[in-house]
């Protein structure tokens, strides 16, 4: 268990799409599970943002992310072979940031709320519901383990700049042209 080097935009193991976990519950597992979440409270803590990680943002091809959005669970949930099986109609625009690529922010539109049909790291099926913020976070990991980043998702290429940027423009700093 611990903390894992975070791959950078570039690194061609970020678009490959991820690997159907076949054996739940297994020491292998279990350690890239513990990897994540150690990975994740590590990068909040230097960085000051993060709500989830996706494996192959640590360089390993499995359909395995881990979140931690709080709310009636709290604390780190690990989704195993995740599959958005139901997404609204309605969208959402919203201002998007990513691990691999920390000093950027995206603007792009997510669906406003979701289902995810997931297994947990032993194997018991789980259905999450989730809109608004949750909706979103699933949405951005599945895409990972999927080989898509938010980059892909822009609304155009405009909508992709440095977070210091986005913090002018927020202040009005910058012409409003976002």
């Amino acid at each position: 268990m611990g903390i894992r080097p975070v791959l950078l935009l570039g690194n061609p193991l970020l678009r490959a799409a991820c690997v159907r976990v076949r054996k739940y519950g297994t020491p292998d597992l279990l350690e890239l599970v513990a990897d994540l979440t150690d990975t994740l409270h590590d990068f909040r803590l230097r960085h000051g943002f993060g709500r989830g990680i996706a494996a192959p943002q640590i360089g390993d091809n499995r359909r395995v992310l881990v979140i931690e959005a709080g709310g009636e669970s709290g604390g780190a949930r690990a989704i195993v072979n995740p599959e958005i099986v139901r997404s609204s109609r309605q969208m959402m625009t919203l201002w998007d940031d990513c691990f691999s690529f920390p000093d950027l922010a995206v603007k792009l539109k997510r669906h406003l709320s979701v289902e995810v049909r997931y297994r947990d790291p032993e194997g018991k099926e789980h259905l999450l519901k989730a809109r608004g913020a949750l909706a979103e976070l699933l949405q951005h990991e599945i895409d990972h383990v999927n080989g898509i980043l938010a980059l892909d998702r822009a609304v155009d290429s405009k909508h992709i700049v440095y977070k210091t940027e986005l913090e002018k423009i927020k202040k009005g700093a910058l012409r409003k042209e976002m």
